[in-house]
């Protein structure tokens, strides 16, 4: 089984900051750095450090070659990914602040020009056997949809970031939603029970649904009563960059493997346990390649 993720490929410019700058405001900051980044980009990293066979598929422009390198290094299969000579590489601008929160300006460049062309030949290698990952960084989200369907691949979703655009998508076709509490809410049109109203207007797609440092759900289809992961416990939370990333590529790999949901929710926890405990963004993200159960998670933290 393979995965192909269609998704967002960026530039991270990275300020760590004491505290997040208010408007009107100038601050220094402590330290800069430059990396490779994007929900879409991050996700395969995460999906490759968690031996997943995944192939990536976006574009980028000349300044973000290194992004193509960073996925190869990781054995992520970039022959999906298109170099556009006369576009600009998505990007973000990240503040990190003291307590190892972050908030981040995205601006899409190439990311925003995905073609026909592109998306019909990256499907031509997949079946039914495979899945699809994708999120709301790139353009042409329901021909992907649509394309995937055609396959009978399964949809996972992370429509983060959230936006209106959302609801005109074909989301009747999505067989797992990956959401925050925000974007739950937000897709759910609701703050109440936000699982059990999608489970009510997506009753034929799995929700997992993550609330950070308190854990995580898991409903499946058909089911009424979600499977509930508290969150490893960290000493010290560095950066949260690429948490969210982390987690959603460990837990699509524990799904793969065959693992229960418990188990992938637990596997995913540690995992995001172990990217916030370091800095930046795809580099923080862990590498391990075997299930982790609860005795090995507890002894890992």
């Amino acid at each position: 089984m393979r995965v192909l993720n269609f998704g967002s490929l960026n530039i991270d410019n990275v300020f760590a900051v004491q505290e997040f700058v208010r408007p009107g405001e100038t601050l220094a900051a402590k330290s800069f750095s430059r990396g490779a980044g994007g929900k879409g980009l991050n996700q395969s990293i995460a999906l490759a450090r968690a031996g997943v066979s995944v192939s990536h598929a976006g574009k980028i422009g000349p300044d973000g070659i290194f992004l193509k390198e960073t996925l190869s290094a990781d054995g992520v299969d970039v022959s999906f990914v298109d170099v556009s000579p006369n576009e600009f590489t998505g990007s973000a601008m990240i503040q990190v602040s003291s307590s190892g929160e972050n908030c981040i300006i995205l601006y899409g460049g190439a990311n925003q020009n995905i073609s026909r062309s592109q998306i019909e030949r990256a499907f031509e290698t997949f079946s039914s056997e495979d899945i699809l990952l994708i999120q709301n960084e790139i353009n042409s989200l329901d021909l992907i949809m649509h394309k995937a369907a055609e396959k009978g691949m399964r949809i996972f979703f992370n429509p983060a970031p959230m936006t209106d655009n959302v609801f005109e998508l074909p989301l009747n076709l999505v067989d797992t939603f990956i959401v925050n509490e925000i974007e739950g809410a937000m897709l759910a049109r609701s703050e109440d029970d936000v699982l059990q109203v999608l489970r009510q207007k997506y009753s034929n797609s799995n929700i997992l649904l993550t609330l950070g440092s308190r854990g995580a759900f898991y409903l499946a289809k058909g089911e009424v009563k979600p499977v509930f992961s508290p969150a490893c416990k960290v000493e010290k939370v560095v950066d949260t960059t690429a948490a969210g990333d982390t987690f959603t590529g460990y837990f699509i790999s524990g799904i793969i493997r065959g693992l229960s949901p418990a188990d992938a929710l637990l596997l995913a926890s540690q995992a995001a346990a172990l990217c916030i405990s370091a800095p930046g963004a795809s580099s923080s993200i862990p590498r391990f390649f075997f299930p982790v159960k609860k005795s090995l998670a507890k002894k890992a933290m």
